[in-house]
């Protein structure tokens, strides 16, 4: 390990210095606590007795060997603080840890694997103009064995590779973004407050399952994306709180060291925890061959605590720089994704040319907007007609991606389909009409399991998604409309290959407040598709729908139908005439001479 690098906050490999490493004849065990008294391996290779740990290089690392320490051995260092007391942790660097509420970390071999992605690494190419078509999940709670409740139910994550990636390839999707898997002692944080950043969580297994599920995905064609969680940390003892005796790792203070959510902000001014979290980063990339993270509250790195009024967090800023274009240097082809509500300038702008270095930011604007546009009956939605305008306005400032995410439907905040405005039977016409907006609009989609056939129920982590709600039919039909809609963006570039060029978007009609029509192009090199909306509750009779140099229309799919129908409208010097039902959207490929 680059020493200098470490404490200026440049290394990027710290993990293979860091930790407990197999060797030939046992493991060597390094710990970094400068402020330590002294330390002492514990574990089952000692009977949990104190090995003395030796400083090494310029005394703030620590380091022993032990024979009989071999892989799947639990272990940690007991830290004696400078006023004589002492406290057992887990390793910061542990590639492994017990399920909770054990916390003892485990010697985990790193490359423990063999993976057979090659040919996927090799063809995979990132890029604007690709599709990108992400289903958002939770692991343990997409699916329960027998439905039911408790750890005992959860998959593993090979046995979840067996079920899950058939479904990814049944509806449409391209990619899927995991909830943090970096072990976590709180199934209700889900896994947003960490103990463990490089051990995966061990309640669906081991490292090496997690790798084979990652393997099995890419071997069908499915990109696999992790939440990861640079800003806070959980705040028990035995963790990285107060490590050596001392805030370590966080600020000292608790007006800046405690986070929104009661957790531990890391002090990212110093660059030995900035080697630890783009060495974290660098690892789920490397490692387990992820292919990209989703960095959660980015604004609280922006700012301070994420309060504009704070000023901006230059540490912070300088952090997220340094990161983005050190990963982006190691593994050209991640995705790099900001989770970011602010409106700080430069997100998805290369660190070269000022900005953070994101290749996507959540577009939360857009997602605010929309759900309150659908929210409200159709008489208000006339005064919030440019709600759904609004977001052209700004969209090309930054890369974009649109999420209908898990934060949108727990806390009280009702599911995507509850938040549609109505009774029961008139949600589902206004839902499939917002998919289809949503999917016409620029930028890469993001959707949270559950939303795909109208889940009615808040999310919750220790059940799994309603699926016998199937059995009913206007659920059924949903599903299976959007599979439709998923399968439809992938085929047709026109939605997806000039997401970020203005040449690739076209407002048709945006002045129909009264009517509540909205109408755009979307084109791409050789295709172009008109999208058209009611989103009234009254059926709007003659609509002159004008599409320049067009000579016909022919339908791609509708929110009305459950199946394409093929259907061709001529235009007359590119105008048509046409009805729209309440409630409903169209997608139509423009006919050229």
């Amino acid at each position: 390990m680059d020493y200098y690098g470490f404490y200026t906050g440049k290394e990027f490999t710290a993990y293979e210095y860091l930790g407990a490493h197999i060797q030939e004849n046992g493991t060597v065990f390094r710990t970094f606590a400068p402020n330590a008294a002294r330390i002492s391996v514990i574990g089952e290779f000692n009977g949990w007795q104190e090995t003395p740990m030796d400083k090494v290089y310029d005394g703030n690392f620590w380091e022993c060997f032990v024979p009989a320490a071999e892989a799947g051995m639990m272990y940690k260092y007991r830290i004696h603080k400078r006023d004589g007391s002492f406290i057992d942790h887990c390793d910061p660097y542990g590639f492994q840890m017990e399920l909770r509420p054990h916390s003892a970390s485990l010697i985990s071999r790193l490359g423990d694997y063999a993976f057979r992605d090659s040919k996927w690494k090799k063809k995979h190419r990132i890029g604007l103009d690709k599709p990108l078509n992400i289903y958002e999940m939770h692991a343990g709670s997409w699916r329960r064995k027998g439905g039911a409740e408790g750890e005992n139910a959860w998959y593993s994550y090979t046995e979840l590779a067996e079920l899950l990636i058939p479904y990814l390839k049944e509806n449409g999707y391209n990619y899927v973004e995991l909830m943090p898997l970096s072990e976590h002692p709180s199934d209700e944080s889900w896994g947003y407050q960490n103990t463990g950043f490089y051990s995966p969580t061990s309640r669906y297994g081991t490292p090496a399952d997690l790798k084979k599920f990652i393997d099995l995905c890419h071997g069908q064609g499915i990109g696999v994306i992790m939440d990861f969680v640079p800003v806070h940390f959980a705040v028990d003892d035995y963790a990285l709180w107060n490590y050596d005796g001392t805030a370590l790792y966080e600020y000292p203070h608790s007006d800046m060291g405690r986070s929104e959510w009661g957790s531990c902000n890391f002090m990212h001014s110093r660059g030995e925890v900035r080697s630890f979290l783009q060495s974290a980063a660098n690892y789920w990339l490397e490692e387990f061959h992820f292919d990209g993270l989703r960095m959660d509250a980015v604004s609280n790195l922006i700012y301070w605590q994420g309060d504009t009024a704070r000023g901006e967090n230059r540490n912070g800023i300088g952090f997220l720089q340094e990161m983005n274009r050190g990963l982006k240097n190691l593994h050209p082809e991640a995705l790099l994704i900001a989770e970011d509500s602010s409106i700080y300038p430069g997100v998805t702008k290369a660190v070269a040319d000022g900005g953070l270095g994101f290749d996507y930011k959540w577009d939360m604007g857009w997602m605010n907007d929309t759900l309150s546009y659908f929210q409200a009956p159709p008489e208000e939605r006339k005064q919030k007609y440019h709600q759904l305008t609004f977001s052209m306005q700004y969209f090309y400032k930054e890369q974009y991606l649109l999420s209908l995410s898990h934060d949108e439907v727990v806390h009280g905040k009702a599911t995507i389909l509850q938040k549609m405005y109505g009774d029961y039977e008139g949600k589902f016409p206004q839902a499939r009409a917002l998919y289809l907006y949503m999917f016409a609009h620029p930028g890469k989609m993001l959707n949270f399991m559950g939303n795909e056939f109208g889940q009615l129920r808040e999310w919750d982590e220790k059940r799994q998604q309603d699926w016998e709600i199937l059995s009913y039919p206007v659920h059924d039909a949903f599903h299976r409309f959007m599979m439709d809609l998923n399968k439809l963006y992938l085929e047709n570039p026109a939605l997806y290959e000039m997401d970020y060029n203005p040449e690739g978007f076209r407002w048709l009609d945006c002045h129909q407040g009264e009517r509540l029509i909205y109408a755009f192009e979307r084109r791409s090199g050789k295709q172009r598709i008109a999208a058209v909306f009611n989103f009234s509750d009254e059926v709007q009779e003659g609509y002159v729908l004008e599409v320049k140099e067009g000579t016909s229309l022919s339908l791609m799919i509708s929110s009305e139908m459950e199946s394409r129908e093929k259907q061709i409208i001529p235009l007359k010097e590119g105008k048509t005439v046409i009805s729209l039902p309440p409630y409903s959207g169209r997608y139509y490929l423009v006919e050229e001479e």
